[in-house]
């Protein structure tokens, strides 16, 4: 696993050994934040369900303004860490060591809003509908951003908050990302 482009392009990150944590394959995460494209530079990032906070790496390194990784697993928060300092982008990042309801209802609180939301729970927990629904209620995603869900390809997401759609889908063989706006 590594950085695709930017800044930190080239190297390598590492993820917690184990079943917890699932690293978005390099060649996805590519095509992903090709589909992304200019509206990484500048943006306020939100890497949900973090991991190894590969994805808000990756966004800082294409020139994100500042990231912060929600993640609750202990050698997850280490791995990350140990990535943000390896890259040299730990100045940009803020790091929230809460599960995803306490850190929605924070940023909620503080008045947070985000021009690129990445979230990748666990496959199989029936979360992503669920957590789309609070970020998109809660006003969590700016005007003009984008919420980007990496699930199981069999998981149907839906999206049913008044002034927000589903506007594209990339499925591979075990996952898709499901773009929202």
């Amino acid at each position: 696993m590594r950085v695709i482009a930017g800044t930190a392009r080239s190297l390598k990150l590492v993820a917690p050994e184990g079943l917890d944590v699932r690293p978005t394959i390099d060649r996805y995460k590519e095509t992903v934040f090709n589909i992304l494209n200019q509206r990484v530079v500048g943006a306020e990032v939100l890497d949900l369900f973090a991991g190894s906070g590969a994805n808000g790496i990756e966004a800082l390194s294409r020139g994100a303004a500042s990231a912060v990784f929600v993640e609750n697993g202990l050698k997850a928060i280490e791995s990350i860490e140990s990535n943000l300092k390896f890259t040299k982008l730990f100045d940009k990042a803020s790091l929230m060591k809460y599960d995803y309801t306490k850190a929605l209802m924070v940023l909620k609180e503080n008045g947070r809003q985000f021009d690129l939301i990445y979230l990748d729970p666990p496959f199989n927990s029936d979360y992503e509908n669920q957590v789309i629904t609070s970020i998109l209620s809660e006003g969590l995603l700016a005007d003009g951003g984008i919420l980007v869900c990496e699930s199981d390809r069999d998981t149907q997401i839906v999206v049913d908050i008044e002034g927000y759609e589903i506007y594209k889908e990339k499925s591979y063989k075990t996952c898709k990302f499901t773009f929202v706006r």
